[in-house]
């Protein structure tokens, strides 16, 4: 007979919280923080970098300006990888391997490698909660990433779809 395994929703919300805090260099204070605070900051760099992208260029590429759109869009486009979106700044973080820093080149958008910070939504937040960062893509399972040539081509396309506008 055999017994499978089912890991359920919240199993995996804390294997993320507990990945995601261990580039702090103190996860259980990290932890503690996002109990009283919607986000934390995290030290780029170890276990990720982050590609900022400019809303303007996935908003272009998504062919949208509402955020539920742009989120299910973003879905799709990085494979489930996850992305944080900053509403006030208008910035999205895609989340990528932490050796993507030193190669990326993509234009109009930076990576956030080692030295970077930054602050990282309580997993599980989500558009809903109307916080000002949040999970525009959750992670869903630690340590799974975008790929880096995925989040590529959405900015490439975001400023092909951009041009044509002007």
């Amino acid at each position: 007979m055999t017994i499978q395994q089912i890991t359920t929703g919240e199993e995996r919300r804390l294997a993320v919280e507990h990945w995601l805090s261990s580039a702090s260099s103190d996860p259980g204070q990290t932890r503690r923080d996002w109990v009283e605070h919607p986000v934390a900051m995290l030290s780029c760099g170890s276990l990720f970098a982050a590609v900022r992208i400019p809303a303007a260029v996935v908003q272009a590429a998504a062919q949208s300006t509402d955020e539920a759109v742009i989120d299910a869009y973003l879905v799709g486009v990085v494979v489930g990888g996850p992305v944080i979106f900053d509403r006030y700044a208008l910035w999205y973080y895609a989340l990528v391997p932490a050796g993507t820093a030193r190669r990326w080149d993509a234009p109009d958008t930076v990576c956030l490698g080692v030295g970077s910070s930054l602050g990282v939504p309580r997993p599980g937040l989500c558009r809903a909660d109307n916080e000002r960062v949040y999970w525009a893509v959750p992670m869903d399972s630690a340590a799974f990433l975008c790929s880096p040539n995925a989040v590529s081509q959405l900015v490439m396309l975001g400023r092909y779809r951009q041009v044509g506008r002007g």
